[in-house]
């Protein structure tokens, strides 16, 4: 049984949020702040949570960033209003998955919970068969999938996102590929409409900056017209 936390403050949501998906076979923690999602995370092994954005004495985005930072539990993001895209945006790219607009069915995040955690699985699935060849060489860089971390030639490390870590390894599983910008927002755990495309342009101009000489014409990561993007170093896996 998958266990899903969910932070928001209305009482009422989280009760209706609880019991819809208690019914539907999960267990379900609910908590009004980030005090008690952290006591949660302390005592439980959890699978997804649902985190309003607009609480009232925190902010959400802090919250994401300090989750993004210690840990790889998916996370749906709610929000308030619709012209909140800012907060979506930058949420998404501090490694949250997902995003809904209050106020939402109960069927779509339903949909959206399984989604997630369908991507959450194959993600780890896909970790687990690289446990014989977790180091990535390119360039002079390397990238160890186990630690996540990333040294650049003069021996340096560079801090990845979350989003910007599952981009850099999707395209060194697939070098001198075109892949399109459905599999990279898929594997950057970032999908649907216009928002989350532009998202993964900026991911990789991210990623550009981080690992080009000159990001204005990238020897790596190269751009396929109407098609994707290409990594066109040679990989070695070890």
């Amino acid at each position: 049984m998958k266990h899903v936390l969910v932070v928001d403050d209305d009482p009422s949501i989280r009760d209706v949020v609880q019991s819809y998906l208690q019914t539907q076979n999960f267990q379900v923690s609910a908590v009004s702040d980030g005090n008690g999602m952290a006591r949660v995370l302390a005592d439980n092994v959890v699978d997804l949570i649902i985190l309003d954005l607009k609480l009232t004495n925190e902010d959400g985005l802090d919250l994401v960033r300090d989750l993004g930072s210690r840990s790889d539990v998916p996370i749906i993001l709610v929000t308030g209003h619709r012209t909140e895209e800012t907060d979506r945006v930058v949420g998404l790219e501090l490694g949250a998955d997902d995003y809904m607009t209050k106020p939402f069915g109960l069927r779509e995040l339903l949909a959206r919970v399984r989604a997630v955690l369908r991507r959450s699985d194959a993600a780890e699935l896909r970790s687990r068969k690289d446990k014989t060849r977790f180091r990535y060489r390119f360039a002079d860089w390397e990238l160890n999938i186990h630690t996540r971390k990333l040294t650049s030639p003069a021996g340096n490390t560079v801090p990845l996102t979350a989003g910007e870590f599952n981009l850099l390894t999707a395209f060194l599983r697939s070098p001198q590929q075109i892949l399109s910008r459905e599999q990279l927002l898929d594997a950057s755990r970032i999908h649907d409409e216009e928002v989350f495309d532009r998202s993964v342009d900026i991911q990789i101009l991210r990623l550009r900056r981080k690992l080009e000489h000159n990001p204005r014409e990238p020897q790596l990561i190269k751009t396929e017209r109407g098609a994707g993007y290409v990594f066109a170093a040679t990989v070695d896996r070890s």
